[in-house]
């Protein structure tokens, strides 16, 4: 899942928000981004400006409609992103993104060791209700 400190470790003086794709970050993601479809209409819509859009929204948690009017339209931002969770290209720019911070960070690319406690293991168990003799699910 994406947090917002995976961005602090990126210098972000000098843009417009805090949550707007540095030019290092930008050229790491742009090539994962499909380019337009040949045949149709041109793409009008400036493509990093619908980045710095949906990083806005996560970033500051606003309401689609609260998306300030110096970024595009929220019915663009928003197929744009339905299309990119549908056809795998946000987890290949969280991929992308995530290396690129642990390596700054001095850190493997990914994680070697993961930690379980007893408490969250003891919770998983309870999760999905067996079901009963009649063929119900029963709560445990």
């Amino acid at each position: 899942m994406w947090k917002p400190e995976h961005r602090a470790a990126a210098d972000r003086r000098g843009l417009r928000y805090e949550s707007d794709l540095t030019d290092a970050e930008w050229a790491l993601v742009a090539p994962l981004i499909r380019p337009a479809k040949r045949g149709g209409r041109p793409r009008t819509v400036d493509i990093r400006e619908v980045l710095n859009a949906i990083f806005y929204v996560l970033w500051t948690g606003c309401q689609w409609k609260a998306l300030p009017k110096d970024l595009p339209p929220r019915s663009t931002v928003w197929e744009y992103l339905d299309l990119w969770d549908w056809d795998g290209t946000l987890g290949r720019i969280h991929h992308a993104l995530y290396v690129e911070v642990r390596e700054k960070g001095g850190r493997e690319a990914s994680p070697t060791t993961a930690i379980i406690d007893s408490q969250t293991a003891k919770g998983a168990l309870n999760v999905w209700p067996a079901p009963s003799a009649s063929g119900f699910c029963a709560l445990i």
